[in-house]
């Protein structure tokens, strides 16, 4: 896509997080870098549970030197906040919404949707178990699901279709918190002695630092610690051996450094 640099700029929009200060690291990182690769001219941030908010976004770009706004959901999927929340918020019409200033909004799809994420969560679940054969592991891609939208499991359901084609694993699952199949059910869906986990998230917050581990059995029910240091512990204790087993517990897909090229502009 050619994209004016003089006159265009990029926003993007995440969830964030009112107790969870990691939440918006990686948007904001990701914001840093293309704003480094002078890409756009102007490049900002919004978030539905942080400042800025989404409704202040609208009045973020000055229309006379900016015409054109790409607005790129820092997402994993497609779901109830791409499709629900962001256009309601944003007074998004499609993918192309004229404001009465003449500036153009141009809606574009979540990062979660970009070739590079298969390349990803391989690179990542090789980094978490080196020394272990892919053809006795199991790699399970986790992510939240929910009934709010049906939509918002099929990017982990995709990214098992492209891995499980490669034939690298002894087998690979799409697995969700609040939908079957559960994460929580790990042992009876697996066979192989060796399981890789991999959370399908943007950032490492509540979810991977205590709500996975806890489903997955590798940590107890207690409030996870405000020091950042402590609340990484749990990446560093692999494998956990349970019932013979070995199991590894990677970080969140959306802190690899290579997740920041994947802008769906």
């Amino acid at each position: 896509m050619t994209i004016d640099r003089a006159n265009s700029a990029l926003l993007i929009v995440a969830h964030g997080s009112t107790v969870n200060p990691d939440s918006s690291a990686p948007t904001l990182a990701h914001a840093a870098e293309i704003w480094r690769r002078k890409v756009f001219a102007e490049v900002a941030c919004a978030f539905w549970k942080e400042e800025p908010s989404l409704r202040d976004a609208l009045c973020l770009f000055d229309p006379k030197p900016i015409r054109e706004v790409y607005v790129v959901p820092n997402f994993i999927s497609e779901g109830y906040f791409t499709q629900t929340v962001i256009p309601r918020e944003l007074e998004l019409n499609g993918r192309i919404t004229k404001r009465s200033s003449g500036q153009i909004w141009k809606y574009c799809e979540p990062v979660g949707n970009h070739s590079m994420m298969t390349e990803l969560l391989l690179k990542r679940a090789c980094e978490v178990a080196q020394d272990v054969s892919p053809a006795q592991t199991t790699l399970l891609i986790v992510a939240h699901g929910t009934d709010l939208n049906e939509n918002s499991a099929v990017a982990a359901k995709r990214e098992a279709e492209n891995i499980r084609a490669l034939a690298k694993y002894g087998d690979v699952l799409n697995v969700y918190m609040e939908e079957p199949p559960l994460v929580s059910d790990w042992k009876k869906l697996t066979k192989t002695p060796n399981v890789v986990v991999v959370p399908f998230f943007i950032s490492d917050g509540l979810h991977s630092y205590e709500d996975i581990p806890v489903l997955l059995g590798i940590a107890s029910e207690r409030p996870v610690s405000n020091c950042r240091a402590e609340r990484g512990e749990i990446f560093r204790h692999n494998p956990h051996r349970i019932n013979g087993r070995s199991l590894f517990y990677a970080p969140s897909i959306g802190t690899d450094e290579g997740y920041r090229a994947s802008s769906q502009i």
